[in-house]
């Protein structure tokens, strides 16, 4: 594969990426609701919205009607759904558009930070959504500057080790083990609960090791490959464990989502080790110089 093809191939991974995560995060905030009932359900956001003449009826609404919250809320999954279409449409001169994912990139903060407080500003619930956080950015700088780039490179290694980094630190049990983890595994393994925590403490230790090992050439497309394969398995994990023939829509409403929201765990990983799984260009130079030549009679 020639370097342009090679660019466009990664600039489609880091696209689709970006899109998955937007859409994703669309579905849950237009079919559920965004998380942002701890920064927004407060006395502070009452004051400002009395200042501008709205009522506590008309602030928390009624059994038929949506108060301001609820309709913000609403309003941001449009604006997901907008950052989605735009992460298919941008292009390397798409000034406006890439200044609007830039805005996504916003969003996105806002939400994890709104998921870090819920959780009791529990520091892995914020890192480990870094490389869904960084997306949008990412898919800007390969546009720019390319997707070979060192600044595109650092950045997704950024998100690489913040995402493998926040899980572990929850999966080694360094802050409190979430529960859905053990349910998961269990689920999925037909484990009990005992067998469930040794398995997770094992996959935790991994998942700091491959944080380390990306940095040594030797083996970093190595932890890069296995960043792809376990970053696509615990994606696919929540509608494995989750989903059912019982459920209406076998439970795809419920929990297809929360695969495809994941994306950049398993395409960051995916990107970094065909960068370095691809020959260099002196290394190409040299293998086509020493192939043997045929005639031509």
């Amino acid at each position: 594969m020639n370097d342009t093809k090679f660019d466009k191939l990664l600039i489609l991974l880091f696209r689709l990426g970006a899109f998955f995560c937007f859409a994703g995060w669309t579905w849950t905030h237009l079919y559920w609701e965004g998380p942002y009932g701890i920064l927004l359900w407060q006395d502070s956001t009452y004051d400002f919205a009395q200042s501008f003449g709205f009522d506590w009826d008309a602030f928390v609404g009624s059994g038929s009607n949506d108060g301001i919250i609820q309709k913000s809320i609403s309003l941001i999954g449009w604006l997901y759904l907008a950052c989605a279409v735009l992460c298919l449409s941008v292009r390397k001169d798409s000034r406006y558009q890439k200044i609007a994912l830039v805005g996504g990139f916003g969003l996105f903060a806002s939400l994890f930070y709104a998921q870090y407080a819920a959780a009791q500003r529990q520091l892995p619930m914020l890192v480990e959504h870094g490389g869904q956080m960084l997306s949008p950015l990412l898919l800007i700088m390969a546009l720019t500057y390319g997707p070979r780039h060192r600044i595109t490179l650092a950045t997704a290694l950024v998100g690489f080790i913040a995402t493998f980094a926040g899980h572990g630190a929850y999966a080694v049990n360094l802050w409190p083990t979430p529960s859905s983890f053990y349910g998961m595994t269990s689920n999925i393994l037909s484990v009990d609960h005992s067998a469930a925590k040794s398995l997770l403490l094992v996959f935790g230790i991994f998942d700091f090791i491959v944080c380390i090992g990306i940095f040594t050439p030797a083996i970093r497309k190595y932890c890069a490959f296995y960043g792809f394969a376990w970053g696509l398995l615990t994606a696919i994990a929540r509608p494995v464990a989750g989903m059912s023939v019982s459920l209406n829509y076998w439970g795809a409403d419920l929990f297809l989502h929360e695969a495809i929201l994941r994306s950049p765990h398993f395409i960051i990983p995916l990107c970094l080790y065909l960068i370095w799984n691809q020959p260099s260009a002196d290394k190409r130079f040299k293998i086509s110089r020493d192939l043997p030549t045929q005639s031509l009679a």
